[in-house]
């Protein structure tokens, strides 16, 4: 297995989806299709920039345009709105379409940019100068934000608003030319500069930037502003609805204003829906971008990461974040989400699918006195059982076996059920074992390893006499077992709000030191040296992992905890600390 050969594994878009209760949005489609707007059409679309990765709260958006478009026959556009080449990448737009594709949708053969319509966006622009609506301004744009005025106090209109439509055409055609200093010309809509809303005073449309374009490459120097592509391409492509986020509310005057005032032939609506803010987590792109470049996270897909490309790395499913995405529903006004939401949907999609086998994280040696030495056994264990379907599986049983450190206390606090001097306890799939002796380092006095002894007669984890333990462990067999490195994470963030933070410090503050634990010299059974990307596995006791399909070689396999079992390891913590307790 090599990391350069593997890729995850995309899941196909089930033909029975997440159940869909009613929202506004929806309610307001199905009124235009009583009505009989847009010829009893629905075409909407999602149009991500390719300024950086998706992250968990697009994926809302993704679910939402493309469950819409389901839902009502109709169809669903991917469309990059790649008006910014100065922030924009091929390899984002290689990530998305992979994002897109793994959550399990299908935009067909309807991919389109932006930067395809850039000629006619030009054109467009050329009406509105012969309309008298819009004006080339040599304003810098500072000295354009300077005389934007407040929401208490209009703006002043700029001295080069009154130029003639020759000169504007004029000025216009030699700004394509490239025949004027980057930021020394922009073209500007004509509207209201006394405008209550700050979008409608004469915003820009184009400005002048001699960037190569990751498609177009230095065929322009002169790009549209988002505000007005967007709305002009949704027009060119007979989007019916275009759904957007809360903060584009403000924005939907001067959406319909260029809609109504070019008369295009087609008018899409925009409607607005609150985004995805989730507990433990920052989805401002501009803050993840610094993340990734000041080097907190390790990249894109670090698997902390709220990115799709993290999760997936992680091991979350596109079943669980669809799950997720149609029960938090969608509002018109913004709430925080707690992320045990979901974990929730996560846990339950995993408790379902992922094949359940044994792992030590941290080893300790146990040898079996009255096992014979040159025995091996072939036991059964099934591969989980909420999946009869899933089969059975035969895992390697020898006279020396790993059990984890802190399944054995040589003082146990009360409450501990698990193995201790002169305690028997019940190996999973396997036997009934005592400890019988505990060996020691002479020099650190650490427990090096120990003695105990099985029964015979208790293969399957039952005894003829009926008698029962209440502790059971997972093990592995020494001479049969694999080793790789396990990556534990926490939450990459210590508070529910990252930026809950004193005067003088940002969210940086409160990015928690300890996301990540590493774990080498992990025992694995040995079926998982075969392990796939893209598999759920269930370390029993331990978690939910998957194989690290970028880290991973076939000389070193690596692991990382997608979530853990409830409460599992507090539990454990709270052992440690009754067990510290008693010992005092």
């Amino acid at each position: 297995m090599n990391s350069s050969e593997v890729s995850p594994t995309r899941e196909k878009m089930p033909e029975s989806n997440p159940p869909q209760s009613s929202d506004f949005i929806r309610e307001i489609i199905k009124q235009d299709l009583i009505e009989g707007k847009n010829n009893g059409k629905v075409m909407t679309r999602f149009p991500p920039e390719p300024n950086g990765y998706l992250h968990i709260g697009h994926a809302k958006s993704i679910c939402l345009n493309f469950g819409i478009a389901r839902d009502y026959n109709g169809l669903c556009n991917l469309r990059f709105d790649d008006t910014n080449p100065e922030k924009e990448d091929v390899e984002y737009v290689d990530s998305i379409m992979e994002d897109v594709k793994w959550l399990g949708f299908d935009w067909e053969n309807r991919l389109y940019f932006a930067s395809d319509y850039f000629e006619q966006l030009y054109q467009y622009a050329v009406e509105l100068i012969k309309l008298g609506k819009a004006y080339v301004c040599d304003l810098t744009p500072d000295e354009i934000r300077d005389t934007r005025g407040t929401l208490t106090e209009p703006g002043k209109e700029s001295p080069y608003r009154s130029r003639t439509l020759e000169e504007n055409l004029n000025l216009f055609q030699r700004m394509r030319q490239g025949e004027f200093p980057d930021g020394s010309k922009s073209l500007r809509a004509k509207i209201n500069m006394s405008s209550p809303n700050l979008n409608m005073r004469d915003p820009v449309l184009y400005r002048i930037r001699r960037v190569e374009h990751h498609r177009t490459g230095n065929k322009w120097c002169i790009y549209p502003m988002y505000d007005y592509a967007h709305p002009l391409s949704d027009a060119i492509e007979g989007i019916t609805h275009s759904i957007c986020t809360l903060e584009f509310e403000n924005h939907r005057p001067l959406y319909d204003w260029f809609l109504n005032t070019l008369k295009t032939n087609s008018c899409p609506r925009q409607i607005e829906f609150a985004r995805l803010n989730l507990t433990y987590t920052v989805l401002s792109k501009r803050r993840l971008i610094e993340l990734v470049q000041s080097n907190f996270v390790d990249g894109w897909d670090d698997p902390r990461m709220p990115t799709l490309a993290g999760l997936r790395r992680r091991g979350y499913t596109p079943l669980a974040i669809r799950n997720f995405c149609a029960a938090i529903g969608v509002a018109k006004s913004d709430s925080i989400v707690e992320i045990e939401n979901l974990e929730h949907y996560l846990r339950e999609d995993l408790n379902n699918k992922a094949l359940r086998v044994m792992a030590v994280l941290k080893p300790l040696k146990v040898i079996l006195d009255n096992y014979p030495e040159d025995k091996t056994e072939e036991l059964d264990a099934e591969n989980n059982p909420e999946d009869f379907s899933a089969g059975t599986r035969k895992i390697p049983f020898s006279r020396v076996l790993y059990i984890e450190q802190e399944d054995f206390r040589e003082a146990p606090p009360k409450g501990f059920f698990r193995l201790s001097p002169g305690k028997e306890v019940r190996l999973k799939h396997a036997y009934y074992i005592k400890c019988e002796k505990v060996i020691k380092d002479e020099k650190t006095g650490e427990i090096r390893e120990l003695r105990c002894t099985y029964d015979p007669n208790s293969r399957g984890g039952w005894t003829q006499d009926g008698r029962k333990v209440m502790g059971t462990l997972h093990w592995v067999s020494v001479p049969h077992a694999g080793e790789a490195e396990v990556r534990l994470y926490d939450r990459l963030f210590l508070k529910p709000d990252p930026n809950d933070v004193t005067e003088g410090q940002d969210y940086k503050t409160n990015l928690n030191p300890n996301s990540v634990k590493i774990l080498t010299g992990c025992k694995i059974e040995p079926g998982l040296m075969d392990a796939k990307p893209g598999t759920p596995y269930q370390f029993l006791r331990q978690g939910y992992f998957c194989l690290d399909y970028r880290c991973s070689t076939p000389e070193k396999l690596v692991f990382n905890q997608t979530i853990n079992l409830k409460d599992t390891w507090g539990k454990i913590e709270k052992f440690q600390k009754n067990g510290r307790k008693d010992q005092k």
